[in-house]
């Protein structure tokens, strides 16, 4: 199997399997301009489609528990998407604004979900975690202590912790003597707990 990229600047960002055991993964372009990113899906049987085109920078993938919505986000655009997910085919549908992320609060980097519907998305450059409702309301805003925060995954026996791992890139020598601990990884109990991550069955 063969992937052609609409343009050779591009490469993968984001991915990670559905729960009835496809993996869709998100690509962006390296130089965050153009929109020439999508989000392809990765069947069972390894046969590949693109579900997603006009994408700069792919981020936040991840379902709602119930497995009828499918949340996908371009960082560059500041913007979260929702789906109608048809579990059994695969398929997307009704496209729709989510949540809009102002500049000043970051942009959208990774997220997940936890048991009560919640999307928990970390925000690049924004020093946050916020969560949102399930109508894209915020509902909680965690602040970091360092300002590119990557993606939030709960962990621990009781999927009751949530991690969020954090990046360095880009800091200059000042910003990594205020924020010594970026690039590290953060845990704490939020009051919700999160579900099994899936794997891929193919």
């Amino acid at each position: 199997m063969k992937l052609f990229f609409p343009h050779k600047s591009n490469r993968f960002n984001d991915g990670k399997p559905d729960r009835q055991g496809r993996f869709w993964a998100g690509s962006m372009d390296d130089a965050e301009i153009l929109p020439s990113g999508g989000l392809y899906r990765l069947g069972r049987d390894f046969t590949c489609k693109r579900m997603v085109d006009s994408i700069i920078c792919s981020n936040g993938l991840c379902w709602s528990p119930d497995d009828r919505t499918l949340y996908f986000a371009d960082s560059c655009a500041h913007t979260i998407w929702a789906w109608d997910f048809d579990a059994d085919a695969g398929e997307i549908g009704n496209r729709r604004v989510f949540a809009e992320i102002p500049p000043s609060e970051g942009d959208p980097d990774g997220a997940t979900v936890d048991a009560d519907g919640g999307v928990w998305v970390a925000h690049w450059g924004g020093w946050r975690v916020t969560r949102y409702d399930p109508k894209g309301r915020v509902d909680r805003v965690v602040k970091m202590p360092v300002q590119k925060p990557t993606c939030p995954m709960f962990g621990g026996p009781g999927l009751d912790v949530l991690y969020v791992t954090s990046a360095s890139i880009q800091l200059t020598p000042d910003e990594l003597k205020r924020e010594p601990l970026a690039g590290g990884i953060f845990a704490f109990e939020p009051g919700v707990k999160g579900l099994p991550e899936a794997h891929f069955t193919g």
